[in-house]
């Protein structure tokens, strides 16, 4: 079983890490909005967005964006990155203690 836990680990600190890449890339497509990604690049982050935009995806069609004046704040990315962090933990205390 102890595979198994490390197996899952590992596959959760994937999961982190291109969440993290997609944040990264989406504040610098927020501040630099003439740029887009050409080359190697564009096929990493079409991998990176292919990976974490169904979990966001279904949790915007569960949990709308908090209209706060004329902004709107969507928190379906900061749910799903708690809930990878919740599962590490989770995993963490069945396999390895």
């Amino acid at each position: 079983m102890h595979v198994v836990g490390q197996v899952i680990e590992g596959l959760l600190w994937f999961f982190i890490a291109l969440l993290w890449v997609r944040f990264v890339v989406d504040w610098v497509q927020v501040f630099a909005r003439s740029w887009s990604p050409t080359g190697p690049l564009l096929v990493i982050l079409e991998v990176v967005y292919s990976l974490t935009d169904p979990p966001i995806k279904a949790l915007r069609r569960v949990i709308p964006p908090l209209r706060l004046g004329s902004v709107a704040l969507d928190l379906s990315f900061l749910i799903v990155m708690i809930s990878a962090y919740v599962l590490l933990r989770i995993n963490r205390e069945i396999f390895f203690t």
